[in-house]
């Protein structure tokens, strides 16, 4: 690797849109922040790349940090990614249960190194610390959501947006929508809210899906909650206890809680690919899922027609067009997820239920498998 040189930062600023089609379907005025147009496919550009960026400006022996991660999801994508950018080496270490697809996109976004250990996380993990981690001297650990450094990469969304709403003209938003994992992204939109004048009346809708609510259950029994395991397919919503900083931080600002189900995310995603033309996992379709059927104002009943929403697109690499389509088949019929204004396109290109409880447009669910109408 070469020396240690002044880099720009390993992430973009992404574009803010606002969405006629969801717009009609929420009864508000919706802005996407279009995150998923990060260099690794997801917010966690910013927050593990301004972590990556810290570590090298405050190392006494830049040129010789190599970055570990344990995460084979979007933030082992975000820390290869941001580790080329800045001409530095990257080991990530994964469990055996980690998917081929996202095992390929970490290596071709130019890993030193991918190891696969452990029958999950944790042993992955400790794999990374003793065996690798404590043996390299320019070892610099990099955690997917719980640091400081990250919240403030993070934060640097909520600037962006203030920014980018002033240029369109306007004073800023009245709400914000974003999904939580570990919540790194809730804490670094909390605290980026803090810095904005419009923060203090601006509320933020924080999602999770059944299944993967550890931010919710902590709020409802007032402190932290470690939940058995992960059953939903939202598996980038996959902590089984939230950072501590985003547990306090929602109980002293203006922050809903709100648990979708899977069926709900999958909806998010394929609507949201009919009308904007925007791919996403389920991680990131439930936040664009409360846009339809009348949720977004059931959360937040204070919304007029010309309250401004701003739901951030976080993207996310764990999605094929393969799983949108199942999730179109699968859950598209479901009741209750179909809007009846035909001027969102995602409401005439849904697919219909038929006789037998399946979706007959396309195609067909039968368990696991997807088949196509002859």
């Amino acid at each position: 690797m070469g020396s240690l040189t002044p880099s720009p930062n390993p992430w973009i600023e992404t574009p803010l849109i606002e969405s006629s089609a969801l717009s009609k379907a929420a009864g508000c005025r919706i802005f996407l922040k279009l995150e998923n147009l990060q260099p690794s496919g997801s917010f966690k550009s910013r927050g593990i790349g301004a972590l990556l960026l810290h570590s090298l400006l405050t190392h006494p022996n830049p040129q010789r940090v190599h970055f570990y991660c344990s995460s084979g999801g979007n933030a082992g994508l975000a820390c290869v990614t941001a580790a080329k950018a800045l001409d530095r080496a990257a080991t990530v270490v994964v469990p055996f249960s980690t998917k081929p697809l996202m095992i390929a996109k970490i290596k071709n976004a130019g890993a030193y190194e991918v190891v696969q250990v452990g029958d999950n996380w944790k042993e992955a993990d400790t794999y990374l610390r003793k065996e690798l981690l404590k043996k390299d001297e320019g070892g610099v650990y990099v955690p997917p959501f719980d640091d400081p450094e990250i919240w403030e990469g993070h934060s640097t969304l909520v600037k962006e947006v203030s920014a980018q709403l002033q240029e369109k003209g306007e004073e800023g938003a009245d709400a914000m929508v974003c999904s939580v994992g570990g919540g790194g992204l809730l804490c670094g939109v909390l605290l980026g809210l803090e810095r904005e004048r419009w923060g203090s009346s601006c509320a933020v809708l924080a999602l999770e899906t059944e299944g993967a609510d550890s931010l919710n259950q902590a709020l409802a029994h007032g402190n932290l909650v470690t939940l058995p395991g992960i059953t939903s397919i939202a598996t980038s919503l996959g902590a089984t206890r939230v950072a501590r900083k985003a547990f306090e931080l929602s109980e002293t600002h203006d922050v809903v809680s709100s648990v979708l189900s899977d069926a709900e995310a999958a909806m998010g995603c394929w609507r949201l690919a009919d009308d904007e033309r925007i791919i996403v996992e389920a991680a990131c379709g439930v936040n664009v899922a409360v846009c339809y059927g009348g949720r977004l104002k059931k959360l937040l009943p204070k919304l007029t027609p010309e309250s401004k929403v701003v739901i951030v697109v976080c993207g996310g690499s764990n999605i094929t067009l393969q799983t949108l389509m199942a999730y179109r088949m699968e859950y598209g019929w479901i009741e209750g997820m179909i809007t009846n204004d035909e001027e969102v396109p995602s409401t005439l290109s849904a697919p219909t239920k038929g006789a037998d409880g399946y979706s007959k447009d396309l195609g067909w669910m039968d368990g696991d498998e997807w088949y196509m109408q002859d």
